[in-house]
């Protein structure tokens, strides 16, 4: 190992002496994984004369810490100290353990501590505390201390807060990741259950149970232990109960290390009441939240709303909470472990419905700006706060469909979530949701409604034609009946919708049309509207009429221009970029889809960019790529997967893929075009827009070998399913 790279007194000395070693006690068990940790802590401490480790309780501080000052050892010609502070009860008494541990023996009548910076004031060392967070002030005015009277020293800290001390650099200590903590519990479980290895048998519950404790050393470590009477899918079932269940009779190891919940416990024992009453109530929340969430959720008389972030600033510090840079701003999150310990405490304050109450009805309300929200320049804001805030929404819903009372507002909020279902690649989530909802009865005709024509909207698309239908029908009947006529206006706009992929493109187009006359008449214009008028530029399209569909769909763009919209945008360049195709303008097809394909790559939107993906493989095999063509294919056929019926179905939808594939085979082979359109299954959304959107020379494979400098002609159709829109070969 290098040498630090800068020298204390101790290496400027000419006469060397005898090299003190310290007093690190042998590791009894193999240290596993931490690689990143360790090259971290290195260079800190190489950068700094104060390295503080914290992290939650369990998380492996003292044994990172301990590990690495024994790789360092050879750095401190005096040595490496470990004074373990967790042991100490009186702050009087911290001088003492620190003398204690350097072997300090001193007969002057000095004060302890002047005796300490006297010794170490000529030596080159490290000094190790571990677990000081109980005495973090007088731990920190020692240290601070000590590094004022000794140059040379060095001291590396771990504890659960940071020493906050001018020149303290932290790192934070992060609980195991997959790998690591798979291969520390196949360890440890070795160790009392002889033979115990990972197979293809066990893998999975071997990784079910990591994720599930969070990666937590300790608790990893206890769950190993129990192996001696349980077997592996004993202790995955007996996890609710964690706290019970994980529970160490190993001697020798330190009192909070022993069991799950007194690792926790001793966290929160450290907790102000108002701490400790915020963690509490924080376990309402699943996964990332934000400090408004947070205020409204749980403040209250006894924690006001204007003193909570001083209190969720304190829990970071003491790594109760996670605080994390997301794309929708700055979140918290607190480990699933830390969650369920706070979860007990607000069950025995019985008041946990009041606050999941509290929590739902801000969800709701958050659910409810982002829809409206949607048709703004803000869409790919909303879509990275509803994908940070989808765990919460999902114990949002699961709260309001459990509680008869609350159905209605389940129903509302799985339909109020449209944009997110349908416009963010969650179709199976939000057909789930939905169809929940619609089973109760929630006694709110207009919540009801509301899901039924988002039902029937997600069915349509994930290629459900008879499930779509009886929704639809329903809702239509019901809206009439109560005179609903936003609902009305929705369920005839997505029948005509369903009429579409069904290839009934005369009826598709009268009920479009209908549709957005209704729109008008009731003041209506958002995304769907919009959409509405793209899905009818579709089916005029589909029966000839190019010009008026490029009519329909220019007049979309300015509309979305002028909101600032680009989700609907996406798809009216779709069609754009099918009458060019048409027209056997084949560079501006591609630039239009293309176009296409990156919004709605941004937006994560399966079916915009699996659609754009079919005929950009067709445009493609017009440029002479045939190869490339199978390969975007294959690509295509992988994502309709998560979508649902390929094509819906349709044989209008269908007619580009299925002239692109046969001419394809034709050109290539049958066995070639094959191999090429499975080499395209193993591209994912991600390397499949990658391909087609990077130049040509930057991407391997059959177009990356292949310049294209002009397009082949195409011969000029005016409807490809009347005349078959063939490109010339």
């Amino acid at each position: 190992m290098r040498r630090l790279t800068r020298p204390g007194p101790a290496a400027r000395r000419s006469a060397p002496r005898p090299r003190a070693r310290g007093n690190l006690p042998a590791e009894l068990n193999r240290f596993v994984g931490r690689a990143d940790e360790l090259t971290a802590l290195d260079r800190h401490l190489s950068a700094g004369r104060l390295v503080t480790l914290i992290g939650v309780g369990g998380v492996g501080k003292s044994r990172l810490a301990r590990h690495s000052a024994a790789i360092l050892q050879d750095r401190f010609c005096d040595g490496v100290w470990l004074v373990e502070v967790s042991t100490l009860h009186e702050a009087h008494l911290l001088d003492h353990a620190v003398a204690e541990a350097l072997a300090l023996a001193d007969h002057s009548g000095r004060p302890v501590r002047t005796a300490l910076g006297a010794h170490l004031a000529g030596r080159e060392a490290l000094l190790v505390l571990d677990g000081y967070e109980h005495l973090v002030d007088d731990c920190a005015e020692l240290t601070a201390e000590l590094l004022r009277r000794a140059p040379g020293l060095r001291v590396l800290a771990a504890g659960r807060r940071p020493l906050e001390l001018p020149g303290e650099q932290t790192l934070s200590v992060p609980p195991m990741g997959g790998a690591d903590a798979a291969a520390l519990f196949t360890d440890r479980a070795a160790a009392v259950l002889p033979g115990f290895t990972v197979g293809p048998a066990n893998e999975p519950a071997v990784s079910e149970l990591c994720r599930r404790l969070d990666g937590i050393p300790l608790a990893l470590e206890l769950a190993a232990g129990r192996l001696r009477a349980l077997s592996l899918e004993q202790v995955l079932h007996r996890l609710d109960d964690r706290f019970r269940l994980l529970v160490g009779t190993a001697r020798g190891t330190p009192a909070r290390h022993r069991a799950l919940r007194t690792a926790i416990g001793w966290s929160h024992e450290l907790c102000t009441p108002a701490e400790r009453l915020l963690w509490t109530r924080l376990s309402v929340f699943a996964g990332q939240f934000d400090l408004e969430a947070a205020e409204y959720v749980c403040s209250g008389p006894e924690l006001p709303a204007d003193e909570l972030l001083d209190v969720v600033g304190e829990l970071v510090a003491q790594s109760v909470l996670v605080r994390e840079e997301a794309a929708a701003g700055v979140r918290y999150r607190m480990l699933d472990t830390v969650r369920a310990y706070g979860a007990d405490w607000l069950a025995a304050a019985g008041d946990g419905e009041r606050l999941r109450h509290r929590h739902r009805d801000w969800y709701l309300g958050l659910a409810t700006w982002c829809e409206l929200d949607w048709f703004s320049p803000r869409q790919a804001e909303i879509a990275a706060r509803i994908d940070a805030d989808l765990p919460n929404l999902r114990v949002a819903l699961e709260h309001s469909l459990e509680s008869p009372r609350d159905t209605h507002l389940g129903q509302y909020l799985a339909g109020t979530l449209w944009f997110y279902w349908v416009g963010c690649g969650r179709l199976s989530e939000g057909r789930y949701w939905l169809d929940r909802a619609l089973e109760l009865d929630g006694g709110h005709d207009d919540a009801r409604l509301k899901a039924l024509w988002v039902a029937g909207y997600v069915a349509v698309l994930q290629g459900d034609t008879v499930g779509a239908l009886g929704m639809l029908q329903e809702c239509r009947e019901e809206a009439e009946r109560t005179g609903n006529a936003t609902a009305a206006a929705y369920a005839l706009h997505r029948t005509g919708c369903l009429a579409l992929v069904c290839d009934d493109m005369p009826r598709a187009e009268t009920l479009l049309r209908g549709a957005l006359h209704r729109y008008r008449e009731i003041g209506e214009l958002n995304s769907n509207v919009l959409m509405g008028q793209v899905e009818l530029a579709m089916a005029v399209a589909f029966q000839g009429e190019l010009d008026d569909a490029v009519r329909l769909c220019e007049d979309v763009r300015e509309v979305c221009a002028d909101h600032g919209e680009r989700w609907t945008l996406a798809y009216a360049l779709f069609v754009l970029g099918y009458a060019a195709w048409s027209r056997g303008e084949g560079a501006r097809a591609r630039e239009l889809l293309a176009e296409a394909l990156a919004i709605d790559h941004s937006f994560h939107d399966l079916l915009g960019a699996v659609l754009a993906i079919e005929l950009l493989a067709l445009v493609t095999l017009g440029e002479g790529d045939a190869a490339e063509a199978a390969v975007l294919q294959g690509a295509a056929g992988r994502l309709w997967g998560s979508v649902g019926l390929p094509l819906f179905g349709s044989r209008h939808f269908n007619q580009p893929h299925a002239l692109c594939e046969r001419q394809a085979r034709e050109r290539l082979g049958a066995a070639r075009y094959e191999r090429c359109r499975r080499a395209g299954g193993q591209l994912d959304l991600d390397a499949a827009v990658a391909r087609i959107l990077k130049p040509a020379d930057d991407v391997p494979g059959p177009r990356g070998r292949l310049r294209i400098t002009a397009p082949a002609p195409h011969r000029p159709a005016a409807s490809p399913s009347a005349s078959g829109g063939e490109p010339a070969g």
